[in-house]
């Protein structure tokens, strides 16, 4: 007779959880982790069992003690902000609550382990606050730009009526600077007024997208500038608009490009991951893309980094500072996010897109603006 299916709820409900679940016997070594301890402590359940508890917490001796002490007196300790070094990456701030655990009915006890990025609050929260306030001074921009516009065309149309009536060249030469600069002040309106909308989204590969992004920024880079690829082939198509997707990509890796410009040994770096239970605006996506455009330059100013992507905001003194600007519209338009990670000879921008678009870019790609 088979179990009834509810019997395997529980399980399911464990394995499904954004929090990291682990079991440990009563001498602290691991016997159980769900798929989120997997990724948050980088190692699998095969090669976890012979891994004690002061080896996924190394350095954390307080911590130990603490969940020795669950052993010895039974009850639930919670411990906030705990430093967790993983390989690979610089580290996370994370909240562990332990838990006595019965074993073998009860005759001994181990160790239940709940564990969560406590970072993560902090990134949803940063993300939220910066997205709502883009918006408000995209919508700032937008106003203005539209008022701008108005009197600009009355008057470029004046200075053409003007020029008619002028007998001397070099006064109509004036009035050809006055057409020139209206024409480029209303091509920088429509710029500052943000990207066109999506047309229909189509099924795209990401990695279509940044092989196309990567051989038009090699044929430009300088010399001493090498652009390098770190994809995961796993991760599944996504539906999207593929040039404006191209957009975004080739502003980030060209500017990738030119902070490395004058290293001796500059790198640019594409880097595809998948992102498991990754909240963008309150809503949790089971499955997300994240692709990372890194280089090794001097790194973005911490005072500048909260800033970076407003429009008009540049640290290059050639630039307009509009790129990171649409690149953000882009992103927002497609239910996705970008976060900046930069210190000296490491700068990350990180993109990341839901698989499933939400209902707010459904919208833009029926007609709507690009930026809710």
């Amino acid at each position: 007779m088979q179990a009834p299916e509810s019997a395997n709820r529980p399980h399911q409900v464990i394995e499904s959880l954004a929090t990291a679940v682990l079991t440990f016997d009563d001498r602290l070594r691991l016997q159980w982790m769900n798929p989120a301890a997997e990724e948050l402590f980088a190692i699998g359940l095969r090669q976890g069992q012979e891994r004690t508890f002061a080896d996924l917490f190394p350095g954390r001796t307080n911590l130990v003690q603490r969940a020795k002490e669950v052993l010895a007196q039974p009850r639930v300790i919670s411990e906030r902000e705990v430093w967790l070094q993983r390989p690979g990456d610089d580290g996370h701030l994370v909240d562990a609550t332990l838990s006595p655990l019965p074993l073998d009915g009860g005759d001994r006890l181990g160790l239940l382990a709940e564990v969560t990025l406590s970072d993560r609050r902090s990134r949803i929260t940063q993300e939220g606050r910066r997205i709502e306030e883009q918006r408000a001074l995209r919508r700032v921009i937008r106003g203005l730009a539209h008022e701008v516009k108005n009197p600009l065309g009355g008057l470029r149309g004046a200075a053409q009526l003007l020029a008619g009536h002028l007998s001397d060249p070099e006064l109509a030469e004036y009035t050809e600077v006055i057409e020139h600069e209206v024409d480029r002040l209303l091509k920088l309106l429509d710029q500052l007024q943000g990207p066109r909308p999506a047309r229909e989204r189509t099924t795209v590969n990401i990695h279509e997208v940044l092989e196309r992004v990567r051989r038009l920024v090699a044929a430009e880079a300088p010399a001493n500038v090498t652009i390098t690829s770190d994809y995961d082939p796993s991760l599944p198509e996504l539906t999207a608009d593929f040039d404006q997707l191209v957009q975004v990509f080739l502003n980030l890796a060209s500017n990738a490009v030119h902070a490395v410009a004058d290293r001796n040994q500059g790198r640019v770096t594409l880097r595809t991951r998948v992102e498991r239970n990754y909240t963008i605006e309150g809503r949790l996506h089971p499955l997300a893309v994240r692709i990372e455009v890194a280089d090794n330059g001097p790194g973005i100013p911490e005072a500048e980094q909260s800033q970076i992507f407003y429009p008009l905001v540049t640290t290059r003194a050639e630039g307009r500072g509009l790129g990171l600007s649409i690149a953000q519209d882009l992103v927002t338009a497609h239910g996705g996010v970008i976060n900046l990670k930069s210190r000296s000879g490491d700068t990350v921008f990180q993109v990341t897109l839901p698989l499933e678009p939400p209902e707010a870019a459904e919208s833009a790609s029926r007609g709507g603006n690009t930026v809710p």
